[in-house]
């Protein structure tokens, strides 16, 4: 796999964190810069939510110096607002590239006319991009999907207006907004985008081992893979993949005594950015991820679920594991 350039920004090993809502907040973004992960996408960010100063909105658009370079998300339905809301992104400093989302699926954003629902208006979709392009300098990508359904895959059109307008790269991700994550990503779909453009392509979809990320690249032939689903609960992910396009070898899973380590830290940086209430309950998901597949997970997640506290995070640990807590920053 060939270094990947992105304005002034070479990633020699292009596996990257994909935007998800929910998820690829700070917290999650420091393990996995960590963890090696070379790009992580910020969740998405509302540009009316930047125009009027929301105060959460806001506080997403805050980044730590351990997790540069980032990549900020934003969606819109607007070229006006896209526009304004990069320009403002930009002013910040706190990020070092800008993406677009047409990919969402989700109802409350495709009903806004927003996210994957641009798939269906490409005049509007160009003149976002169009107006983006203008209003920023930074490094400029758009994430988005095959089409909105199988009867309307447009993503190479979408994809060559992208590199006409200036758009520096774009990610795929290999479904309908029809197919949410249902069936598989179709690799081959992405890639004709990747043949009708001579921009970065990024490939998106189903990849969470080595044997994934192997067919993905053979198959489309892109310049940089985007890890979403796969590295929910698995920041290792990112060292395993890596290390297997270097030598051709898989890493060990990680032990209990280092997803126990891991998921104590994951907890004290949510606590610290959000303080315990929402922190305790944000990190109940998280846990869910880190220990999904363990023998006795579907009782753990149960105890999870329940936790109020730090200290109950760590009794569950050691009544499962029997691992004390002093091996946890070890």
């Amino acid at each position: 796999m060939n270094p990947m350039k992105l304005g002034s920004l070479t990633f020699a090993d292009p596996v990257f964190l994909a935007p998800m809502a929910g998820v690829t907040d700070t917290a999650y973004r420091v393990i996995a810069h960590d963890m090696g992960c070379p790009l992580a996408f910020a969740e998405m960010v509302s540009s009316q939510g930047i125009h009027y100063r929301n105060e959460h909105t806001m506080k997403m658009l805050r980044t730590e110096p351990g997790e540069r370079p980032i990549a900020m998300q934003i969606f819109a339905k607007s070229a006006e607002m896209a526009a304004e809301a990069a320009a403002y992104i930009e002013e910040l400093g706190t990020t070092d590239i800008l993406d677009f989302n047409m990919g969402c699926p989700a109802p409350k954003v495709v009903k806004n006319g927003e996210g994957a629902a641009l798939m269906r208006e490409p005049k509007k979709a160009e003149a976002i991009l169009r107006a983006m392009r203008r209003a920023t300098k930074l490094p400029f990508t758009v994430k988005m999907r095959l089409g909105w359904d199988e009867d309307s895959r447009n993503a190479v059109l979408i994809a060559r207006m992208a590199e006409a307008v200036g758009v520096d790269a774009v990610t795929v991700h290999g479904r309908t907004r029809e197919q949410f994550y249902s069936g598989s990503a179709d690799y081959a779909a992405i890639a004709e985008v990747k043949r009708a453009v001579r921009i970065p392509v990024i490939v998106s979809g189903d990849i969470r081992r080595p044997a994934d990320l192997e067919r993905a690249l053979e198959t489309t032939g892109a310049d940089a893979v985007m890890i979403g689903r796969g590295a929910q609960g698995n920041p290792w992910i990112f060292p395993q993949l890596i290390h297997w396009l270097h030598t051709g070898e898989e890493l060990p899973p990680p032990t209990r005594a280092e997803r126990a380590r891991v998921i104590l830290w994951h907890l004290d940086l949510l606590i610290g950015y959000k303080g315990e209430y929402i922190g305790i309950r944000e990190m109940r998901k998280h846990a869910a991820w880190y220990t999904r597949g363990l023998v006795g997970s579907a009782g753990l997640r149960e105890q999870f679920n329940r936790a109020a506290s730090r200290e109950e995070f760590v009794q569950i640990l050691r009544d499962a594991w029997g691992i004390i807590e002093r091996n946890y920053n070890e």
